[in-house]
């Protein structure tokens, strides 16, 4: 299910840093702005950090760069998290930096306007996967009952336009393309189905054990980053489009759709976890419990916030 690694170059922000160079896997989307504000900004630097952005086509990539000891630090969704944790037990979720039910869509090729049997969707194992089940089953499509075709998000635009899918569940800017080619056209966000999705910043256990005043200072500056994407979008757009060439007009409509700002993790995200986890169970991809309670550090942030 795994694709080929679509990682690019790091960009770099350099200072003295008594914890030595942290390197953060990110991805190559607008949901990553506040990582590449703080970056644009010098705000890393200003807080005494030494730190590289990596970037990242999937979320699953950046996660296992940390499991692996590539990167200290990942921004990664709920979902793609939770299902690497069975293999991947020494992961810790530290905080919630963005969550949104419109920042990912639904789209449909052009003269399809509702989901049935018999279908062919598109799909990334995690997030988008989970979030196509859920839209099936809120129409009373039975999963099993659409063929799920694995591809890249960059793929998708290119099987819809050739008739090879029939739609997929994805984030920007993978919606825009298929409508600026005209292939294809949204006909849902997952909050039209109460479907949420949250990013945490993710690192390991044994890094944080011996680096937490350094992960504070992450926090504290993705903290100050997150502000300023809500307050000066024009501003986070630039940035954003520097790190990874996403359109300026393309990060502005997505920050007034996703909901940026760092939160602790709550006893609540852990019930909210726990639905993935059952999805997983459901699917086969988990078969085991993970172990929740461990993973996700409840209240982490608050002690320096």
């Amino acid at each position: 299910m795994a694709a080929a690694a679509c990682s690019r170059p790091a960009t770099h922000s350099t200072a003295d840093s008594a914890g030595g160079s942290i390197r953060i896997a990110v991805g190559i989307d607008a949901s990553y702005a506040p990582f590449f504000v703080a970056d644009h900004e010098g705000l890393f630097k200003q807080a005494g950090l030494d730190v590289q952005l990596v970037q990242f086509g999937r979320g699953g990539e950046a996660v296992d760069a940390l499991s692996t000891g590539q990167v200290q630090i990942a921004g990664s969704s709920d979902t793609t998290t939770i299902a690497q944790l069975r293999e991947n037990p020494a992961l810790r979720a530290m905080y919630s930096y963005e969550s949104s039910g419109d920042y990912i869509k639904v789209v449909l090729r052009n003269g399809i306007d509702a989901p049935a049997a018999g279908q062919k969707m598109g799909i990334v194992p995690g997030l988008s996967q989970i979030s196509t089940e859920k839209y099936l089953e809120a129409h009373g499509v039975r999963p099993d009952s659409v063929k799920m075709i694995t591809a890249t998000p960059t793929d998708m635009p290119a099987l819809l336009s050739r008739g090879d899918i029939d739609g997929y569940v994805l984030w920007e800017p993978w919606p825009a393309a298929a409508l600026s080619q005209h292939t294809g056209h949204v006909v849902a966000r997952t909050g039209d189905y109460n479907w949420l999705y949250h990013h945490w910043a993710i690192t390991t256990q044994p890094w944080l054990a011996a680096h937490e005043d350094t992960a504070r200072k992450v926090a504290q500056v993705l903290d100050k980053a997150t502000q300023l994407v809500e307050s000066d979008p024009p501003a986070a757009a630039a940035a954003t489009k520097s790190a990874v060439n996403v359109a300026e007009d393309q990060t502005i409509t997505a920050i007034k759709e996703i909901d940026f700002g760092v939160h602790n993790l709550t006893a609540q995200d852990i019930v909210s976890a726990q639905s993935v986890v059952d999805f997983y169970k459901k699917i086969g991809a988990l078969r085991d419990q993970p172990d929740l309670q461990s993973a996700m550090l409840i209240d982490w942030y608050r002690k320096s916030a």
